[in-house]
């Protein structure tokens, strides 16, 4: 029998060896899983894009076998990071135009689009991002040396918030736009009797429709350029706000052929072929694009005061900004996709248009519920109105770097005391225990660590101001980062499948070179991401 019990024993010991299979080991990290309890482990186990288990590097190690493993050295792991509010196509395009971000004066803006135009002699000029709010002067441009340099070839540039833009006589005449022609929701700006080129909301589209298609080409580039750009920073969904429903094909055929890897939640524009789509074909769900709601705008960016206040603006006394569209028309979009189910999410900046369309959201959702619409920006709120966030379960959907981006001239716009309900973003907060941070970008920059920094120390790069900006609305650390993962997937409805590093949930996720739950505000800027995965597979090294 000795023989027998050795071989039984042997066989007994084997089996203790046996490892399960994995596709991807991660070990030896510090990993925030952003679970309910914010619990950190030290690694885990993917399979088939999947987490399947976490724990101890040792627990995981002896389980699981896998062809491919990451030992973090002792760095930090974090979910995917969420843009809850971007323009990502958008984004793209723009990378194929004259980049006008932090140009510093309107000749600096010639400047570069003389050179955009030497290498781009024919067709369309098109640009973005410049902010006069940088400049020394800070008036409004007018066209008058765009026409000199280009009589005949349109000219097309927009503020960085893309509620205006400055435009080409030639671009003009293509639009067929005269002094004094009125509009809803829009401006087009005169002096003297003449057009300066300045269009303000609803005038710009005028122009840009005139503007012609991207092709399908240009249109695959631009998705992948900017999703380079996402993964690099350690984003791996985006939320695009404003898209046609043509998009959604060509994004869902990128995607089926694994080259366009970043997930998407896409909210259509509010326009009648968008809606008419949508209530016909329902929910377009993906593992990597879910499209299910309507992106309504309700004004104009406070920036080029078109944002709607309740009272005018302080620095322009004659000026209250406007509605993008006559009030019947947002009660009227809500009844209709409440009817069918789906999320509305409205862009609205001043306390006038929010106060509006919180007012339309309170008489569709009628009190508590679990239809996540969003106010997009919620960026000036009355005092009295914070509350019908809370009553209503309506969903704020903010961007922190555009506190750091305005705070140099709010004030001047709103005033000293209805500044105070602007960018408050802890208040927001408040109301349902929960918020979704994003960036805009590209009015914003896309670096995610920016809209944390943002959110949590409310500074500018330089440290200014130098005891934060209205810091009472700052968010905790925790708070942030749940913004721009849980939270962020809970505003999309996608919660149970992203956003934490839990079991059954997709392996998106990233390896940085410090921890931003603990690192000094001073360093925290300049954290960077080492590793980005999208289900599991390696999409971005540095």
């Amino acid at each position: 029998m000795k023989p027998l019990s050795l071989l039984v024993l042997g066989i007994v010991l084997s089996s203790c060896n046996v490892h399960e299979q994995a596709d991807l080991v991660v070990y030896n990290a510090h990993v925030y899983t952003v679970d309910n309890s914010f619990s950190v482990a030290e690694a885990f186990a993917v399979r088939e894009g999947k987490i399947i288990e976490t724990g101890s590097s040792e627990s995981i190690r002896k389980k699981f076998k896998a062809d491919k493993n990451l030992n973090a050295s002792g760095k930090w792991i974090y979910p995917g990071l969420i843009d809850g509010h971007s323009h990502f196509y958008r984004y793209g395009e723009g990378l194929q135009s004259v980049d006008l971000v932090g140009t510093h004066s309107w000749n600096e803006v010639i400047e570069k689009v003389k050179i955009f135009a030497g290498k781009n002699k024919a067709g369309w000029i098109i640009g973005r991002g410049w902010d006069q709010n940088d400049w020394d002067k800070k008036d409004f441009p007018d066209n008058e040396e765009l026409n000199i340099l280009f009589p005949n070839q349109p000219v097309f540039l927009s503020r960085v918030d893309g509620h205006a833009a400055i435009v080409n006589a030639k671009a003009m005449q293509l639009a067929a736009i005269q002094p004094g022609q009125k509009l809803t929701g829009g401006d087009i700006k005169i002096l003297n009797g003449k057009l300066t080129g300045l269009l303000i909301d609803n005038a710009v589209d005028l122009v840009f429709a005139k503007i012609p298609v991207s092709t399908p080409v240009q249109q695959k580039q631009a998705l992948l350029d900017a999703q380079k750009n996402c993964f690099k920073v350690g984003l791996t969904t985006v939320v695009d706000c404003g898209l046609d429903y043509p998009m959604i094909k060509v994004i869902d055929n990128l995607q089926k052929a694994n080259q366009l890897k970043m997930r998407m939640y896409v909210m259509l524009s509010d326009n009648a072929s968008n809606l008419n789509y949508l209530f016909k074909n329902g929910i377009f769900k993906t593992e990597r694009l879910n499209v299910r709601s309507f992106k309504v705008y309700a004004d104009g960016a406070l920036g080029s005061r078109g944002a709607c206040l309740l009272q005018p603006y302080t620095d322009q006394p004659s000026n209250s900004g406007f509605l993008l569209s006559e009030k019947k028309h947002f009660a009227e979009v809500a009844q209709k996709i409440a009817a069918k189910g789906f999320q509305m999410n409205t862009h609205a900046i001043g306390d006038s248009a929010n106060r509006e369309i919180l007012n339309v959201y309170k008489k569709v959702l009628k009190g508590k519920n679990d239809l996540r619409w969003r106010i997009e920006h919620a960026q000036v709120i009355n005092p009295v109105d914070f509350k019908l966030f809370g009553q209503n379960s309506i969903i704020p959907s903010v961007q922190s770097t555009h506190a750091t981006s305005d705070m140099y001239w709010a004030k001047n716009r709103l005033g000293n005391d209805r500044v105070k309900g602007a960018y408050a973003y802890k208040q927001l907060l408040d109301q349902n225990g929960w918020i979704v941070l994003g960036t805009d970008f590209p009015i914003e920059d896309i670096d995610p660590i920016k809209t944390f920094y943002a959110a949590v120390i409310r500074k500018d790069l330089k440290g200014f101001p130098a005891n934060g900006y209205q810091m009472e609305n700052a968010l905790g650390r925790e708070q942030a980062l749940r913004g721009m993962t849980i939270w962020a997937a809970k505003g999309s409805f996608e919660e149970t499948e992203k956003g934490s590093l839990e079991v059954g949930k997709f392996a998106d996720f990233i390896l940085l070179d410090k921890d931003i739950m603990k690192v000094k505000p001073e360093d925290l800027i300049n954290t960077k991401v080492l590793k980005t995965y999208v289900n599991g597979e390696l999409v971005f090294a540095k």
